[in-house]
């Protein structure tokens, strides 16, 4: 009987031991997902253009109940730390000077996926829903649509599928976040 060879899972600490000493680039973006380090892909004009004004969006609308965080790390546990598009966190007196936002801070990630969707989907929200993230929104340019993951139970979510020109309802904060005008901006740039 032939077994396969047992993998060697790294743990958050072991990450940024690796950091320390130099083992990814300066300009080298990584995410440690499962005990795996995963690669960020390039981000094209219209994956930025949606994550800043979906940045500005949030910031308008949720004001001081919540801080809104672009492409920072979520802790998730010993083996992952994800860089979320955003993760809208709950205020803290330190605004996590002290340490990464975990699980438990978290109202809201979001992942903008223009070439991303099936990681997103399939490995990303999967995770989230096993750590409890209340909710979740992969946000998918081409087809201009939002997947909306809420009610975590049991490492899984409800989920339903939204036009992205609509009110989309943060349930944890108790409102909606008007993304009408982001379907017009995006559908302006597709049609150049």
């Amino acid at each position: 009987m032939h077994e396969l060879p047992r993998r060697h899972r790294i743990t958050v600490e072991h990450f940024y031991r690796m950091a320390e000493v130099g083992l990814f680039g300066e300009d080298e973006r990584v995410e440690l997902i499962e005990g795996e380090i995963v690669d960020v892909p390039p981000m094209g004009h219209a994956h930025a253009g949606v994550v800043g004004y979906l940045v500005e969006v949030l910031m308008r609308s949720l004001a001081e109940r919540a801080i809104v965080r672009p492409q920072l790390p979520l802790r998730l546990g010993e083996d992952s730390e994800p860089l979320p598009d955003i993760v809208v966190a709950r205020p803290r007196e330190d605004r996590y000077f002290g340490a990464h936002p975990t699980a438990s801070d978290v109202v809201l990630v979001v992942e903008v996926s223009s070439t991303t969707l099936r990681f997103d989907r399939n490995v990303k929200v999967p995770m989230y829903a096993r750590h409890g993230v209340p909710e979740v929104w992969v946000l998918d340019v081409g087809a201009q649509q939002v997947h909306r993951y809420s009610s975590p139970r049991d490492g899984q979510y409800a989920a339903t599928t939204i036009p992205l020109a609509t009110r989309l309802p943060l349930d944890a904060l108790e409102c909606d976040i008007d993304l009408r005008s982001l379907a017009a901006r995006l559908a302006d740039a597709q049609a150049r």
